[in-house]
């Protein structure tokens, strides 16, 4: 399973980011929900790699949180709530959140297990995928929020939902290098699922 333990940066400075968070992941189909587990902190465990991803580029996205997520076994029958939770996969979670806490990542995503090699070149994948996601303008989301991946023709809905016109919205999504984004999301995927045949 994949733990994500999300930890706010400064909640002193932004004020608790917390209930904006879950909200945001709250269409992510988790074995264990996301939840609060302490004060600026949200955890969950989520089955399917590809949730892994879509949680990390979320909580990426707003700038507001160091993004651990540890690959694992949980110990079993789960907790009705995830801060009860134990097992290897919590543990790796903690062990990624806390070593970014003390560094400089300009894109604090962090991913630890089993397979340190493949641990790595999954982070590495997904600090990219942030950078791209994190360095969105307000304009561009505006567009992409629209989209859904993988689905062609519309743009011309979107132009006309937003009252711009239809090379604007190419122009938002080809700058936002969103069509990469979703390409490169298999690929940070394929290396958490990698980790997580070594448990």
């Amino acid at each position: 399973m994949f733990t994500l333990t999300i930890n706010q940066t400064d909640s002193r400075r932004d004020g608790d980011q917390v209930p904006q968070l879950l909200k945001a992941l709250r269409h992510i189909p988790a074995r264990l929900d996301f939840d609060r587990s302490v004060e600026d902190e949200v955890q969950g465990i989520v089955e399917c790699p590809h949730q892994a991803v879509d949680t990390a580029l979320i909580a990426l996205r707003s700038g507001y949180w160091y993004v651990g997520i540890g690959v694992g076994p949980v110990n079993e029958p789960l907790p009705n709530q995830v801060k009860d939770a134990s097992g290897h996969g919590l543990v790796y979670a903690r062990r990624a959140v806390d070593r970014l806490r003390n560094s400089k990542e300009r894109i604090p995503v962090a991913v630890e297990g089993p397979l340190a090699d493949a641990a790595h070149d999954a982070e590495a994948v997904l600090r990219l995928l942030g950078h791209i996601v994190r360095d969105r303008s307000g304009a561009e989301w505006r567009v992409l929020d629209l989209l859904t991946p993988g689905v062609r023709g519309q743009q011309k809905a979107v132009a006309q939902e937003l009252g711009i016109t239809t090379q604007a919205v190419s122009k938002a999504v080809a700058r936002s290098q969103w069509n990469e984004e979703h390409a490169a999301r298999p690929a940070a995927a394929r290396l958490l699922a990698l980790i997580l045949a070594a448990t």
